[in-house]
């Protein structure tokens, strides 16, 4: 067997782990789930030795359907949600909210109990922020230490390590408290370009403390996403995982931007990695954007130096629900218990089984007679991007006394338009500030259905290209693996060696004076919904 490389990917609801061989060609993969706990006030936690558990799963079936030998893997990448580890001395969990349940130390990327935490940082205008998009968002991690620092001392005063997921798993292969420069200038708001943390910042917005400690808690060596970590997989994470002590592993990369570099710098297709535009169709949704220089992008985060492709700034926007917001979507709906039961015996999802039946009813011509007057802002946790909004909620307009399975598939396709309508948003500011985005290459469970993928198209007007990888994202955790272990001199040479663009979706002109009306509409809506929050 030639060389194989692993790639593990850490998601809201489930730790992956796949197996490629050294030209980008997955060999197996497995999944298993992982634990979220919810508790009211925008609670969402998890556990950190509850991943590891499920990554190690993951990894022993991956490898054993590959059939290959430990020592075949090469290299080693990860990434994760960008959700904070809280880790007591000698990497004991420690809890992180009134529960006080010690396993439940991770607080998730979508827990947005630091709110007015982060409303009292943007209110300094520390000039930071002007590498946030302007204002930093809830679900970054300095709202989140503020909250612990204010509402847990003392778990905030106990914490050996405050970690991204990320960095939590590399350190868990290898002992390495090394940090990604991924993690913690995305998430943490260091300062990648000038090498730095911005003591400033920290002692304006009360956490101070962390700036008098040299920031040791937070890291104080960072590196780019597949540099080699420590002396590779310790013994004990070998034994762990099935794999042979030694093996290179990479810094780690959040997972929206894995999925980005297995995405926007593949070989073939339309656009090139500097006007693709990486759309991961998630849970949330994360855009990401790469310049040669900085772009300062209103609403949009960043731009950050290093944090994706290495000599590269990145803008990253996205939405904090998409295909969250299309379950809840659907939730609320009185077809969708029947909804269920036949997607469930067509071996399909709800959503994917919709997708399904309005192919089969037309596809994407067909959208404007099956949606007819319904419109939905699908913001139900906030707008991201382009307005970096997180008290924006979502609205549903045209609703009648219709409640069948023909209503619920108009809803759904209505859904589906608005995040295409938020993606519009997003293109449009990018270009605005001289990003010139002709290409959105999309990846993510979510936009696996090609009548997603077309509607996207349609509804941003932008031609939409996919990964002949089905794995995208854990192929861009694998390309780290290789630059780490050596099999490709950079990022970029990894990236067109190892991908490889496939279908690419053109907008429909057919359709296109419907979605500019409809986009029209999604507007008016957003500042209604302003209008009416600002009446209060």
């Amino acid at each position: 067997m030639s060389d194989c490389y692993l790639g593990i990917d850490v998601g809201t609801g489930s730790a992956r782990a796949g197996v490629f061989d050294h030209g980008g060609n997955l060999l197996a993969s497995a999944a298993t789930d992982i634990t979220l706990w919810r508790e009211p006030g925008d609670i969402v936690e998890q556990s950190g030795n509850d991943i590891w558990r499920a990554v190690c799963t993951s990894v022993r079936e991956a490898m054993a359907a590959a059939g290959i030998a430990p020592e075949a893997i090469r290299g080693i990448g990860c990434d994760a949600t960008c959700s904070l580890v809280v880790l007591g001395a000698d990497g004991v969990p420690l809890p992180v909210s009134n529960a006080g349940d010690t396993e439940r130390n991770v607080i998730v990327w979508m827990d947005h109990r630091a709110v007015a935490q982060a409303r009292r940082i943007n209110a300094t205008t520390e000039k930071v922020l002007a590498y946030v998009g302007g204002a930093i968002s809830p679900e970054m991690e300095t709202p989140k230490l503020l909250w612990l620092a204010e509402h847990m001392p003392h778990t905030f005063a106990g914490a050996w390590q405050f970690m991204d997921l990320t960095d939590f798993l590399t350190w868990k292969a290898t002992d390495s408290l090394v940090r990604s420069t991924c993690t913690v200038t995305c998430k943490w708001t260091y300062l990648a370009h000038e090498q730095r943390w911005d003591d400033g910042y920290f002692r304006a917005v009360g956490l101070g403390m962390l700036a008098d400690e040299g920031f040791r808690r937070i890291g104080t060596e960072i590196v780019p996403g597949g540099t080699p970590l420590g002396r590779g997989l310790t013994a004990r994470a070998a034994n762990a995982l099935g794999l042979a002590p030694g093996t290179p592993v990479a810094a780690g990369l959040i997972d929206a931007h894995a999925g980005g570099i297995g995405t926007v710098g593949a070989r073939g297709g339309v656009g090139t990695l500097l006007s693709r535009m990486a759309y991961v169709f998630g849970t949330s949704a994360c855009t990401m954007a790469s310049t040669t220089e900085p772009a300062f992008v209103p609403g949009v985060w960043g731009p950050y130096y290093d944090s994706m492709v290495p000599g590269l700034w990145l803008s990253e926007g996205g939405q904090s629900a998409a295909g969250a917001a299309i379950d809840h979507l659907l939730r609320m709906h009185a077809a969708a218990a029947q909804t269920l039961d036949d997607a469930m015996r067509a071996g399909l999802g709800p959503s994917a089984w919709l997708s399904a039946e309005a192919a089969r009813r037309g596809g994407a011509p067909a959208v404007p007679a099956l949606v007819g007057g319904l419109h939905v802002v699908p913001e139900f946790l906030g707008n991201r991007a382009p307005f970096a909004d997180s008290d924006a909620r979502g609205l549903i307009a045209g609703l009648d006394m219709d409640n069948g399975p023909d209503s619920l598939l108009g809803l759904y396709l209505a859904g589906m338009c608005g995040l295409g309508y938020g993606a519009r948003q997003i293109v449009r500011t990018l270009r605005q500030q001289n990003v010139p985005i002709d290409t959105i290459v999309i990846s993510g469970g979510a936009g696996r259905q090609p009548l997603v993928r077309q509607l996207l198209a349609d509804a941003t007007g932008v031609a939409v290209a996919t990964s002949t990888s089905t794995e995208p994202v854990l192929l861009g955790a694998a390309i780290l693996g290789a630059v780490a272990a050596g099999g490709y001199p950079d990022t970029a040479s990894a990236m067109a060696a190892m991908s490889e663009i496939g279908t690419v979706y053109q907008p429909d002109p057919t359709t296109a004076a419907w979605h500019q009306k409809r986009f029209q509409a999604f507007e008016r809506l957003q500042a209604v919904g302003r209008a009416i929050r600002d009446d209060r």
